[in-house]
């Protein structure tokens, strides 16, 4: 019956279509056509995939480095004016001088380390005779007495320290009670 179609359908002009098996083997080319232009892609994908990949690690991996560096940078940076200080006191404790002698040394290692302090922008907390403030202030005692205001700061125990403004530790004080005068 199909023989019927088709030699009508050749009569009639038509294009006659293959037979079955010509068709499937005509599908089977073009399928294993598509097929091997699907697996150039994703093998085309995988590269990229791996390459991108291996990038993303190099990149973490150098970051990492770089993050390691500027921390040994800082830490050198930071302690280089200690070294200086250290030393002094080595060679404080290796002298044979008297105790005031012994005593003025020390007071210029101190203030070489002030110095270095301030090279790094820490500064001391103002304290005595501040009125007393608890977001850098931190009362260990209080004196009673009559001669000064109510919560004035009168000896400093620990000196506190600030760095710009953020405060590393608060200075350990003590404080005036005076009840005479109410403070504001």
């Amino acid at each position: 019956m199909q023989d019927e179609t088709t030699v009508q359908a050749v009569q009639e002009g038509e294009v006659v279509s293959s037979s079955p098996e010509e068709l499937s083997a005509q599908d089977v080319a073009s399928a294993q056509a598509e097929l091997e232009q699907l697996k150039g892609e994703k093998n085309q994908l995988l590269d990229r995939l791996a390459r991108l990949q291996a990038e993303f690690d190099n990149s973490r991996k150098r970051e990492a480095k770089e993050r390691q560096d500027a921390r040994d940078y800082t830490v050198s940076n930071t302690v280089e004016p200690f070294l200086g200080v250290m030393d002094n006191f080595q060679l404080a404790l290796k002298s044979g001088g008297s105790a005031e002698q012994l005593r003025s040394g020390v007071e210029l290692i101190l203030k070489q380390m002030e110095d270095a302090l301030k090279g790094l922008n820490v500064v001391p907390v103002e304290s005595v005779g501040v009125q007393f403030d608890p977001r850098v202030h931190e009362a260990l005692g209080s004196v009673e007495t009559k001669e000064f205001p109510d919560h004035q700061v009168l000896e400093e125990i620990r000196r506190g320290y600030k760095i710009r403004e953020k405060l590393l530790r608060p200075a350990l004080v003590k404080i005036a009670s005076n009840h005479a005068v109410v403070s504001d």
